[in-house]
């Protein structure tokens, strides 16, 4: 069974996280501790920095696991729907 993408909102900024495209390089828990941190459960808190800096350490994701979004851009799918 696939992994579903994650998905953690601010009203600045979402961020989406898929972990089948995760290669674990750590580049964001390191750019971005505040932000990014596996020790918790809800391992990513847009809301703990500007929404620039989130964009800016998610565009660093080497993998493509971590996507940004600004206001409006992201839309979820609905269940069942492809």
């Amino acid at each position: 069974m696939p992994q579903r993408l994650q998905v953690y909102e601010t009203p600045e900024i979402a961020v989406t996280f898929d972990p089948a495209k995760c290669k674990h390089t750590g580049i964001c828990l390191r750019g971005l501790s505040a932000v990014f941190d596996v020790r918790r459960k809800r391992w990513v808190r847009p809301e703990a920095a500007s929404a620039e800096e989130v964009a800016a350490q998610v565009a660093r994701c080497p993998s493509g696991a971590l996507q940004a979004y600004g206001p409006g851009e992201f839309e979820r799918e609905e269940e069942g729907k492809a």
